[in-house]
């Protein structure tokens, strides 16, 4: 090796080095303001989506771990924009500046999600249906299979389509019903809220079912 070659490996690995601190660092803080909340107001987030960030899902509160981080940053804005409307989340975000919202993000970005089988049982006809809708969609009502849009097993294509498997069949019908009476606003081209009207409510019952029964990660 020169010692041109050594001296851009050592900056490089410098600049790595460098860039791996500030980013355990964000995450750092993005942790303190999960588990407590910050100065400012805003409560923990741990009090509603889990100290692991896995959510509630007796409760309808999503899987915030292992979710993409700029996903979650715009998410956090659009609260406080009102393409996203949520009594809870509309009040707390306002209490989180640019920066403390992207180091939750990056906080939860980094959490694992425990590796679990298939949850079984359920409404077999209903899980059928879902599975259809999220698989295959339904053309004659004009309706894209789900893992169009967010990958071949519901898993997310960061930024803009998120994982919904392995979320909390409430917290999903939810966003369908929150799509269609406009109190959400904040897809791409409108394609959720198209979607969300073409669809009736056993139909999103049925989706909602068959994607809160998936594991999260997904098998490969």
């Amino acid at each position: 090796m020169t010692r041109l070659q050594k001296s851009t490996f050592a900056a490089a690995l410098v600049f790595a080095l460098a860039t791996a601190h500030v980013e355990g660092a964000v995450v750092e803080a993005g942790k303190t303001i999960a588990a407590a909340g910050n100065a400012s107001g805003a409560p923990a987030c741990a009090s509603c989506h889990g100290a692991d960030g896995l959510g509630n899902a007796a409760a309808g509160f999503p899987r915030l771990a292992g979710m993409n981080a700029q996903y979650l940053v715009r998410q956090l804005n659009d609260y406080e924009n009102g393409t996203r409307n949520n009594p809870v989340m509309s009040a707390m975000v306002k209490s989180l500046t640019q920066a403390e919202r992207a180091q939750v993000a990056n906080y939860y970005a980094t959490l694992p999600v425990p590796a679990k089988p298939m949850q079984a049982g359920g409404d077999a006809a209903r899980l059928a249906s879902g599975q259809r809708i999220a698989r295959d969609g339904d053309w004659s009502k004009g309706v894209p299979a789900c893992y169009r849009c967010h990958g071949p097993d519901g898993s997310g294509v960061p930024p803009h389509f998120p994982a919904i498997i392995d979320q909390p069949a409430s917290y999903i019908v939810a966003q369908f019903t929150a799509w269609k009476d406009g109190a959400r606003s904040n897809d791409p081209i409108g394609l959720m809220k198209s979607v969300a009207l073409k669809l009736d409510n056993d139909e999103i019952a049925n989706v909602a079912a068959w994607l809160a029964a998936n594991a999260y990660p997904p098998k490969r």
